[in-house]
């Protein structure tokens, strides 16, 4: 369900505001250049610093602008059980496609906890659920067989979206649930993953440059092994430039460079320290983007 190239995408801020006039346009962006799902309110969406009635005001904004042309995962994920089903209660309500769960941060639950929260999640909405492992955000890694667990217990857990860096635990994951759609949540490990199995990425670079991404999967997808290797090394050194520092910091800066919208953050994201600026212009102009 969740095959091809989705972008984890950033929120577009003016004078301290979401620019919903600017979040349009960023998505007709991507719709025009091959992407085929677009997840709002993630980590690269700054969702951690948007209040409530923000993030539901994108996500229903994305819903209206996507307007069917491709799929909508809405970032639901909380610390707070209730607060997700709250939250993933009215992006269905509003039309998503499905939700992104990012396990549980600060409050460090064990794995029975992670499989009471996404289980109670999973009960209580009927929607489309894509897991979010992220343990250097999290503090906790879902365990392969915690995943498995829930894919087995939830029909509507249908995908994970797999950021621990480990192939290893990405191997095992398709091995336990060889009919769970895996997707990389790091942009330089999507070849690799593919090659093991998964079906595609959410990625950060996709903000910049979303065709060179959606070919590469396909490429991939389709059986173009060759193809796909070009674009991931044509890809590989801008990939690594968008985390020079703590995402989104680096590819807003790009986006402003570029003119796709501004580079504005929100505390306690920060502007670049002006040396990781300068090496992120370098590679930009390299590939051609400046």
């Amino acid at each position: 369900m969740f095959e091809g190239s989705y972008v984890a995408l950033v929120t577009p801020f003016t004078n301290g505001e979401v620019d919903f006039g600017k979040l349009k346009e960023l998505v007709e962006f991507q719709v025009k250049n091959g992407t085929n799902g677009i997840i709002p309110c993630g980590t690269t969406g700054e969702s951690a610093t948007l209040n409530y009635d923000e993030h539901e005001k994108v996500i229903e904004a994305v819903v209206n602008s996507a307007a069917g042309r491709v799929k909508v995962i809405a970032g639901t994920g909380s610390n707070s059980t209730a607060e997700t089903i709250e939250m993933t209660a009215f992006a269905k309500k509003v039309g998503a496609d499905g939700v992104l769960l990012v396990s549980p941060y600060y409050n460090k639950p064990t794995q029975k906890g992670l499989y009471l929260h996404f289980k109670k999640v999973a009960d209580e909405i009927d929607i489309p659920i894509v897991l979010y492992n992220i343990q250097s955000r999290t503090a906790v890694n879902i365990e392969p067989e915690t995943i498995a667990k829930l894919h087995t217990d939830c029909k509507n857990i249908l995908g994970i979206k797999e950021a621990s860096g480990s192939l290893e635990q990405m191997t095992k994951i398709k091995m336990l649930c060889p009919k769970m759609d895996v997707v990389s949540g790091d942009d330089a490990l999507t070849l690799p993953l593919m090659s093991i199995g998964g079906v595609g990425v959410i990625s950060v670079v996709a903000n910049i440059v979303p065709k060179d991404v959606s070919e590469m999967v396909w490429a991939y997808l389709k059986g173009d092994a060759e193809k796909a290797k070009t674009l991931h090394y044509k890809l590989f050194n801008l990939i690594k430039a968008m985390f020079i520092e703590t995402n989104p910091i680096p590819v807003k800066t790009a986006m402003g460079l570029m003119g796709l919208c501004s580079n504005e953050l929100r505390l306690p994201m920060c502007a670049m320290d002006d040396k990781n600026k300068e090496k992120l212009v370098k590679e930009m102009k390299i590939y051609g983007l400046l």
